[in-house]
């Protein structure tokens, strides 16, 4: 079952955790916190913990985050966690993976399992899609 939407989001924010000691590499890494909200068929918000090594300077580099959603897919409400990354060098967005991590929903969304994706458009809209199963499964 597919679910589609997009988010806007705001309190991007460095966080006081560091990358490790003596490890010096060409591109520098970051650890930040974001908020998302979400309308259409994915509507919510989440939480976020962003890591990425990343040149502003030129666009380059790799993201990984970990998200706790809180709200619904459909009509079916409850919370669940997904992580997803991708990489660019500066004008596109490569490599990404997408995944819901299986035993973390509750709620109407407990037992959902399943992938999805995101994508800037040219105007800036950010959109995202959950290709998804097992909606009201009890976990175990």
């Amino acid at each position: 079952m597919r679910f589609d939407g997009t988010f806007t989001t705001k309190d991007f924010a460095p966080t006081a955790a560091q990358p490790l000691p003596n490890v010096q590499t060409a591109l520098p890494v970051g650890v930040f916190t974001m908020e998302k909200q979400y309308r259409g068929a994915i509507s919510g918000r989440s939480a976020t913990l962003f890591t990425a090594a990343f040149d502003p300077s030129t666009g380059t580099g790799t993201y990984v985050a970990m998200e706790s959603f809180e709200g619904r897919l459909g009509d079916r409400s409850g919370t669940f966690n997904y992580v997803h990354s991708a990489a660019t060098t500066g004008a596109d967005r490569v490599r990404e993976f997408f995944s819901v991590v299986e035993g973390s929903g509750t709620g109407a969304l407990a037992g959902l399992r399943g992938s999805g994706g995101m994508q800037v458009d040219a105007d800036g809209t950010h959109r995202i899609w959950f290709d998804v199963e097992g909606l009201g499964e009890a976990n175990g």
